[in-house]
Parts: C-alpha cells; structure tokens; sequence
C-alpha cells in the first residue's frame, strides 16, 4: 500500500529541563528523527519545550498536537512560523480541534471552548495565518483525524496525518479509515504520510499509565492486539511495522519516551527501508 520510507519520533512530556535534555539528546543519537511535544496545560508549554529541544541537539521538533482552543488563531500561528524560523526549517505543526480534556483547560485560560465546527474552523484560521507568515517558507502541517470532516480537512490541508483512534479501535477499521483519506485526497495521497503512535513497544509490562492514556486496562490493550502497542523482540517488531505499512500506508511512527531505548533497535532494522 505504501513504499514511503519510515522515519521514526519521540513524544516527550518533561518534568525537569535535565530530563528534557536528556531524552532529545538520546533520541538524535539513537536514530530519531523528530521530537515530538503533547499539549496541555498538565504538560510544560510545547512550543517553549521545543524550541528548548532544537537548540540542544540536531533533530527535527514538532507538536503532538496542539489543541487549537487553548490559543487564538494568530498566537497559535506567530508561535508556529517562530519556531520554524528559528529552527531554520525543522519544525512541524501538530493541530488538532482539541481532546476533551481541554475543554476545562481552555476554560482556565478564559477562551471559548465553541461547538466542533467552531473549533474546525479555528484549525482552518490557524492554518491560513500560518500560510501567510510563512509566505515561501512552508511549515508541515500534522493533523489528527478520524471523524469525516476532520479526513476531508486533512486531505486538503495536511502533509501529516494521525490517524486519530482510539485504543480499542481494530486494524481493519483503522485501514479503512487510511483508505477513506487517501480518496479525500486524490492527487495529493502519495504527499500525505500517515503517523501513528504507539504507547509502548518491547516486551516490558505495561505500566498503570497506560490506562489513563487509553481508557483501557492494561491486561485488555495485551489481549486485544491494540495498535497502539508495538510487542515484541525488535525483529518481530519490526516486522510488524512492515505489515502495518502495507495494510494501513503508516510510515511515521512515534514511541513514547519511556520507551525510547526499547524501540532503537527498530529503527536499525528498518534504516533505509
């Protein structure tokens, strides 16, 4: 389905800057190729987090995503082309409507939280003002989707997608879903590159977090095959990915952090492919 070749992220949340550090610097030299930021008020602000990411190592940065209610429209859009200025070409902008978690968050800050539609609409104004301060200077654009208007949004404006299902979602859904947006998209679908990201790889137990990140205990996300885990020796993970990117088109996979040294071998056995 896809002969696009993998590249491989980290999705960081730091707790101290010598633990943020630690983690960039680990992942430029084990083979990553981006470092990747979750927004949320819970978390350090993302795009200070990963300007602090880009000066410390060589090795691309980008939002995982930011939820467009937590800012306006041309905040979000001033912080997105800074960075990009700044990291001369090496930031991607993650975007999404928002989880509902932020719904409270946007609260605090005393924005609006709006309808879905208001909230799309406000990932379309961020983009535009984005376009515009770039002017020739393009940032990639990620966006999560998974719902129909969020894939025709996608298709038109995104050079990344997220595949955005949950824990529980089957293989064969999450295929259809792919192939829905590569339909969207029409002569744009081989410039699209699919991203997915995997709350654990290895063979480690999973630990109680895992829960609050998908909804589902631990001992299910095992017994259901999630894809959002990655289990295994490196070589069967490895093969894995392969058949993920022949039935579903994901070549952009993300690891959490605190599995960053478990994935590595993965990524020398899938270098070039």
């Amino acid at each position: 389905m896809s002969d696009r070749r993998f590249r491989f992220g980290v999705a960081g949340s730091p707790t101290t800057g010598a633990e943020w550090v630690k983690t960039v610097r680990q992942a430029a030299d084990l083979g990553y190729a981006t470092v990747l930021m979750p927004d949320g008020l819970q978390l350090p602000a993302p795009f200070a987090s990963l300007a602090m990411a880009a000066a410390v190592a060589d090795i691309r940065v980008g939002t995982f995503v930011a939820a467009a209610p937590l800012r306006t429209p041309r905040q979000a859009a001033w912080e997105a082309h800074t960075l990009t200025t700044l990291t001369d070409g090496r930031f991607e902008f993650g975007i999404g409507t928002g989880r509902p978690v932020a719904e409270q968050q946007t609260a605090e800050i005393g924005l609006p939280w709006g309808t879905a539609r208001e909230r799309r609409e406000q990932v379309i104004a961020t983009l535009d003002l984005l376009r515009e301060l770039d002017g020739e200077r393009r940032t990639p654009i990620m966006l999560a989707a998974g719902g129909p208007k969020a894939l025709a949004l996608a298709a038109e404006r995104a050079d990344i997608v997220s595949l955005a299902k949950d824990a529980t979602t089957p293989r064969s859904e999450v295929a259809a879903v792919a192939r829905e947006l590569r339909e969207l998209a029409g002569d744009r679908a081989d410039d699209i590159e699919l991203a997915m990201n995997l709350l654990a790889a290895g063979t480690r137990p999973l630990p109680p977090w895992t829960k609050r990140a998908s909804g589902v205990d631990p001992d299910e996300l095992e017994a259901m095959d999630s894809l959002m885990l990655l289990r295994g020796t490196p070589q069967q993970m490895a093969d894995e990915l392969l058949r993920r990117r022949e039935e579903i088109g994901a070549s952009y996979i993300s690891v959490n952090s605190g599995y960053l040294e478990d994935f590595a071998p993965v990524i020398e056995l899938l270098d070039g492919k």
